[in-house]
């Protein structure tokens, strides 16, 4: 599914084949469709395996509109555009915050791809095929991934492998194997080529030993070689395919085949630079932050919170007793792995199913990118939250990174929600160890500077000192 749009007539909007993706005005999620994409959804509608998906929450809920839903919402004017008539539109449950495999943790990639194949393989046993193979078709309700494009969804052409393979392994395939692996991080591979890891690049990687690794031999160097080969290269594939025909028995081997590659990956994250941060409070200090937290949260009965620098989740577990959706943001992979790992082992609990753990670096966030730079959007631009935590954060960004303290205040403003921040002082063990080795040349960080510019930025400002003296917590609200 591509970057949602407005339905507004002057503001422009990506299309592909099959439609392309509306947001209403109150934030919900159409496609317009054209005649054989419709016909092809509504097959995919009737069948119990899509029917099953949507219930279950696997499938993201949708459903075709009427045409007096149609009028009603303001999809009239758009049943034409650039000349081509929309035959119909779909209705999307909205996603409460988009991400992307790039910010996903390796066990969250793991289940998305696992998540995919298993998808695939239903569908496929009721005569239907995905058309595409992306990771990027999925997305997250708390921890448990929903496949979003529904028309990716269609007939299976007798004959035909799965058209969405060389997809799967550079964004899903090779991704986690480079961290299984080497341990070497997937994330700027994503992040830097939204197509993902190229076969032949994987293959360059390899040394003759990896060819034993289960699949590499098959998925990893045969793969690149038929897509260097120039015979196949030159030739029409999908038409020979067609008339030679492929068994359908063969297909689902090796859809069975490629999920357990899947399935036997494993990665042990090494350990977390600050996942003992909690000892560093004597038990009196991390109750009394935990209750600042817990009032800050509901008081504002925020509808989305960002817990920045979340660590192992012990506070984005606390903004979840209140919000419906926590998007917990923290640079440490190995961490947010450990968070995630814990929130899948509790299934169904409500931490589970509210907050979102990502990898992301405040100072380096996600940029803008594709087509226009508006298919994967920045996350600072995917929301906005009603509350904002940055605990433990402050002094990495401006003693660490070197971020100006009144420009990060000026950020976390501009958020337009409320701030729960976290001062640490110069004397604290913690911010002498960010420090180590660099030169404290930064005058302008000071307890007195950070709490004048909130006060200065934010209508109220209520203020805890811990009992150890060189930590301070602030609850600022707009006005």
């Amino acid at each position: 599914m591509n970057a949602n749009k407005s339905i507004r007539p002057d503001v422009g909007s990506y299309r592909d084949r099959a439609g392309r993706v509306l947001t209403g005005p109150r934030g919900e999620i159409f496609r317009g469709l054209s005649n054989d994409a419709l016909v092809q959804w509504q097959q995919v509608a009737n069948s119990p395996f899509a029917q099953r998906a949507m219930a279950e929450g696997r499938l993201v809920a949708t459903r075709e509109m009427s045409p007096t839903e149609c009028e009603q919402t303001g999809l009239a004017a758009e049943e034409v555009c650039g000349g081509i008539p929309w035959a119909g539109f779909v209705r999307h449950d909205r996603i409460p915050f988009v991400s992307y495999p790039y910010e996903w943790t390796w066990g969250m990639l793991r289940d998305a791809a696992l998540s995919q194949l298993d998808l695939l393989r239903e569908a496929f046993d009721s005569g239907f095929t995905l058309k595409d193979g992306t990771l990027y078709n999925t997305q997250w309700r708390g921890t448990s991934p929903v496949f979003i494009d529904t028309v990716s969804l269609e007939r299976w052409t007798p004959g035909l492998p799965w058209m969405g393979y060389r997809q799967f392994c550079q964004t899903g395939l090779f991704p986690l194997w480079l961290q299984s692996f080497w341990q070497c991080p997937f994330h700027p591979w994503l992040r830097g080529r939204l197509d993902g890891i190229a076969p032949d690049e994987f293959n360059a990687l390899c040394g003759w030993r990896d060819l034993f690794r289960r699949g590499v031999l098959v998925h990893g160097w045969l793969h690149a070689r038929l897509q260097q080969s120039r015979p196949v290269a030159d030739q029409d594939v999908r038409g020979a395919l067609e008339r030679r025909g492929l068994p359908a028995a063969a297909v689902r081997n090796s859809l069975n085949a490629l999920r357990k590659v899947v399935a036997r990956l494993s990665w042990s994250p090494p350990r977390s630079t600050w996942s003992d941060y909690a000892p560093a409070y004597s038990t009196a200090d991390w109750q009394a932050k935990q209750q600042f937290v817990r009032r800050a949260v509901e008081t504002g009965t925020p509808g989305m919170v960002w817990d920045l620098g979340c660590n192992t989740g012990d506070f984005a577990r606390i903004a979840a007793e209140t919000a419906p959706v926590v998007v917990a943001l923290d640079g440490d992979h190995a961490a947010v792995e450990q968070l995630y790992r814990a929130l899948r082992r509790e299934s169904g609990s409500t931490a589970a199913q509210r907050i979102l753990p990502l990898v992301g670096n405040v100072c380096d966030p996600s940029p803008n990118q594709g087509w226009l730079g508006a298919e994967r959007r920045s996350w600072p631009n995917r929301g906005r939250p009603d509350l904002v935590l940055a605990l433990a954060l402050v002094h990495h960004l401006v003693l660490g990174a070197g971020i100006p303290l009144e420009q990060l205040l000026d950020w976390l403003h501009s958020l337009g929600g409320a701030v729960v921040l976290e001062f640490v002082d110069k004397s604290d063990p913690q911010a002498r160890r960010v420090l180590h080795n660099r030169r404290d040349d930064d005058s302008g960080y000071s307890l007195e500077a950070c709490e004048a510019g909130l006060r200065k930025r934010f209508g109220r400002c209520e203020r805890l000192t811990l009992s150890d003296g060189g930590r301070t917590l602030f609850h600022a609200l707009p006005r």
